[in-house]
């Protein structure tokens, strides 16, 4: 039986979106991955660039709220920004909720280059944490 996990984070546009496009990519379809904000900010350009850089499409994601989920049994929920950490809501379910922030590269500043190196650094660190989760999880 495949595993539901949701990756939350505030907006949905960037780190949960990255996450969301590894984790299907590690887990070879052994589990339903969803993604979500507590807002939604729309899918952020640069993080779609970013991953297919890396060979993953999220182009077809969407930007999702939370509540879009609340009929659905969690086995995990993974927070990657301290705010969804703090604002996650309860979910009637026995999931495990794991926390680990990630900087959050929308914030960014500099030139185009500066950006998107920021954006890359934030992308292989989310790489990295979702290739050990679905060893140590799933």
């Amino acid at each position: 039986m495949k595993k539901n996990v949701l990756v939350l984070c505030t907006g949905n546009s960037c780190r949960s979106q990255m996450a969301h496009g590894y984790l299907n990519y590690f887990s070879d379809e052994k589990t339903n991955v969803y993604s979500a904000g507590i807002e939604i900010h729309g899918l952020n350009p640069f993080a779609v660039g970013i991953m297919s850089e890396d060979g993953v499409d999220i182009s077809n994601h969407t930007s999702n709220h939370v509540d879009e989920y609340s009929n659905i049994n969690f086995d995990y929920v993974l927070t990657v920004c301290d705010h969804a950490n703090e604002s996650c809501p309860i979910f009637p379910s026995t999931a495990k909720k794991i926390h680990h922030n990630f900087s959050d590269p929308s914030k960014a500043s500099g030139t185009a280059k500066e950006i998107v190196t920021e954006f890359r650094k934030i992308r292989d660190d989310i790489k990295t944490y979702c290739e050990n989760f679905v060893k140590e999880y799933l």
